[in-house]
């Protein structure tokens, strides 16, 4: 299936991070005055548009009139040990790199997508370290971000103590998975984790806390882009529907 919406690259240089950074964004081939915008900012974005095959998802969706109006928007990075600097909770970049989206990124994207009569809100979306970052970035700016999407996040106890701290969990819509069999995932330093339990940790406090959350564990479900690719139809129609 070809590509129906418009891909456009666009560059912003970030003074947090002293680096140029490319977002590449996502628009739906057709746009109806009837739906306010969403625009979901995508951690791992070629990943995304690659393995996850979101433009294609998007288009089908969008054809089908079960998904109004929305753009992505990618953000990829340079490695997986620049990612793992700038999306893992204790990363030496993840403070500038929050920054980054929510006082960089944001205003950009205002200049760039005007609001339309019917207005536009902002999601946040990740796998894994990009899950965790994701909600690490909406609880810093809970004012900018309406919905977050985790697809296997990774879970420790800095995001833990941050979520029990928060006060601002019922002004997100929140999606999460897990699959059953993430038990034995390779992190970026060699050492393998157990993503099941914290995951499982996450969801109880988000449960009691979080009036519009949405959770699903991928029953066999390993870490692995073929699962979280399957769910893309579900994530997009939960969500942005």
């Amino acid at each position: 299936m070809s590509r129906k919406g418009k891909m456009v690259d666009k560059e912003i240089r970030s003074e947090y991070l002293n680096e140029t950074m490319t977002l590449r964004i996502y628009s739906p081939a057709t746009i109806s005055t009837s739906y306010p915008f969403s625009i979901c900012i995508v951690q791992d974005g070629n990943d995304y548009y690659q393995m996850g095959r979101l433009a294609t998802v998007s288009d089908r969706l969008h054809e089908d009139r079960q998904l109004h109006n929305t753009i992505f928007i990618g953000i990829h990075y340079q490695d997986r040990f620049d990612r793992r600097e700038k999306y893992h909770p204790d990363g030496e970049q993840n403070e500038h790199y929050i920054k980054f989206l929510g006082e960089e990124v944001i205003p950009y994207v205002d200049q760039l997508i005007p609001n339309m009569k019917n207005g536009k809100s902002y999601s946040l979306m990740g796998d894994s370290l990009a899950g965790t970052l994701a909600l690490m970035t909406s609880l810093a700016y809970p004012d900018l971000f309406e919905k977050i999407i985790m697809q296997s996040p990774l879970v420790n106890e800095t995001v833990l103590e941050k979520v029990k701290n928060a006060d601002t969990l019922n002004n997100f819509k929140i999606y999460h998975t897990i699959g059953t069999e993430e038990t034995e995932v390779v992190m970026t330093d060699g050492m393998i984790a157990d993503f099941v339990k914290p995951n499982r940790e996450l969801n109880e406090l988000l449960v009691q806390n979080c009036s519009n959350y949405v959770y699903h564990e991928l029953e066999d479900a390993q870490h692995t882009w073929k699962y979280w690719q399957n769910d893309m139809q579900r994530v997009l129609t939960t969500m942005f529907e």
